[in-house]
């Protein structure tokens, strides 16, 4: 279950990196590190009911990442991919392998928290 779930996940990034041609690890970083905290970040404001103040700063900050590196975002996009897969290769101190370790920290995790933020926007 975990390596189909490893695998379904991987070819839906593939896929959406084909269509937007770009790579893989561009695609990876760019949902992992920037949409997915960003629309945790629309959430948080919404129960806070405030100006988005935490839309906006992370929106800037990616912004202001992409902007930095536009010149080397492939190359740096590698590097960070990379410091992700060394990342989760740490858990195999604790008996997960990558496969394991990438379907809990990176869909496991981050599902339970929208099911937390989704329950916060619902009371």
């Amino acid at each position: 279950m975990i390596t189909t779930i490893f695998n379904q996940t991987a070819l839906a990034l593939v896929k959406v990196a084909q269509k937007l041609n770009l790579t893989y690890n561009e695609v990876n970083i760019i949902v992992y590190y920037m949409i997915v905290p960003l629309t945790w970040c629309i959430m948080l404001d919404f129960i806070f009911i405030s100006w988005p103040w935490m839309s906006v700063v992370w929106l800037t900050l990616c912004v202001a990442v992409i902007w930095w590196h536009r010149k080397d975002f492939s190359t740096w996009c590698d590097w960070a991919f990379q410091k992700s897969v060394d990342f989760l290769l740490w858990f195999r101190h604790i008996g997960w392998d990558y496969y394991k370790a990438s379907v809990i920290v990176c869909v496991a995790v981050p599902l339970l928290i929208y099911i937390g933020l989704i329950t916060c926007l619902l009371y």
